[in-house]
């Protein structure tokens, strides 16, 4: 049990969640990851938190939970685009949607392939 007065370290357990990625630990980086989102998150790096979110839904997706996968995705789509990450934003809805298409949720993937042909199209006429 550790003390409660220990500091988490964010950039240790993102090293930590990255490394059980890479060795099929998928779970235990899952939870990890989710973790380190929200320690990042606390700190206003809403970059690397999303980037934590993403993770954990391809953790998730490795692990065939779509339902959580889609759920870690969406969060991390919501976040980049608040944050001005479109491009990223639409990777997530992207993976997103093949959670989506493993469900069999014809609507969700219609629903996504518009927001991704519309997000897509304003990053274009800001060309």
């Amino acid at each position: 049990m550790s003390e409660p007065n220990v500091k988490e370290d964010h950039v240790k357990m993102h090293k930590e969640a990255n490394a059980m990625f890479e060795a099929g630990k998928y779970k235990e980086a899952k939870e990890i990851f989710l973790r380190t989102a929200e320690l990042y998150y606390k700190g206003q790096n809403y970059f690397d938190s999303t980037t934590m979110l993403y993770r954990a839904g391809e953790c998730a997706f490795a692990l065939k939970d779509y339902e959580a996968a889609s759920e870690y995705f969406m969060k991390a789509a919501g976040q980049s685009f608040l944050k001005g990450f479109d491009r990223y934003g639409v990777s997530a809805l992207e993976y997103a949607r093949d959670c989506y298409t493993a469900l069999k949720s014809k609507a969700k993937v219609k629903e996504l392939n518009k927001k991704i042909k519309e997000v897509k199209a304003k990053l274009e006429a800001s060309f």
